[in-house]
């Protein structure tokens, strides 16, 4: 399957059908072509990554990215989409020779290749970080209230302290929201190889379960995340109402091809 003899940065691309806010958006169309495809094609858009493949469980998903040419790898049910990664990893062993790999989630179409650059090269700059994500500012207080909208809190030097649905940082009476950044989390991760197969190993845990985010799995375990800081706003598919923002977006950015 590999497209480069030694991949240096490869993308995949977790992809399952039932999802529970907008089951099948997958396959949900977008100016003439399915959400899957549209976060693949964008994702091609990163020079720096030299190999895309999307992990699904599900065989219509499976057969659609094949018609368009996309490289695919059928898994099992997984309880993440990280796990569906380091599933991906020991059916294709060449990965583990990757720098890193890319988790860009199944529902960002329009995910800016400047914050993925950024996510990469964050993780790139620390050796004592075994994996990167991204996040930016909201704009409004209303954003940063809605659930479908992950936030995530950070210490000086850039490393994720907690990432949750509900609003944080939290406010104190006498302190004005509107004086607070918010940071919506980003739909991608950068993994080093051998931690994905050390991710895929470990327990579930409890605040992992509480909040339903896979990330805090490794927090939870003491590892580090970094979080590059985008500008660049994001349109992710959470619910069908999301499909004509996308459009929109994908008119300002001239990508309706």
């Amino acid at each position: 399957m590999s497209l480069h003899p030694n991949p240096r940065i490869v993308a995949i691309i977790p992809s399952r059908y039932k999802s529970t806010r907008f089951p099948g958006k997958s396959l949900a169309m977008i100016a003439g072509k399915s959400l899957i495809q549209r976060t693949y094609e964008n994702a091609k858009r990163c020079e720096l990554i030299e190999e895309w493949i999307v992990a699904t469980d599900d065989q219509r998903i499976f057969d659609h990215v094949k018609s368009f040419g996309g490289n695919v790898v059928m898994t099992p049910e997984m309880p993440s989409g990280t796990d569906r990664l380091a599933y991906v990893l020991k059916q294709l062993p060449y990965l583990l020779d990757a720098e890193i790999i890319i988790n860009i989630q199944g529902d960002e179409p329009s995910l800016d290749s400047e914050s993925i650059k950024s996510v990469i090269r964050i993780l790139q700059n620390d050796d004592s970080a075994v994996m990167s994500t991204g996040i930016f500012p909201l704009k409004s207080l209303e954003e940063a209230r809605n659930p479908n909208h992950v936030k995530c809190v950070i210490d000086l030097n850039h490393n994720a302290l907690y990432f949750s649905r509900s609003l944080i940082p939290g406010c104190l009476p006498t302190k004005k929201p509107e004086e607070i950044i918010y940071y919506k989390h980003l739909g991608i991760y950068a993994f080093r190889p051998d931690f994905l197969l050390k991710y895929a190993e470990m327990p579930l845990t409890p605040l992992q379960q509480i909040e339903d985010l896979e990330q805090l799995k490794v927090l939870e375990n003491g590892y580090k995340i970094k979080a590059a800081i985008v500008q660049k706003i994001n349109v992710d598919v959470n619910a069908p109402e999301d499909i004509a923002k996308v459009e929109l977006e994908l008119c300002k950015q001239n990508l309706f091809s």
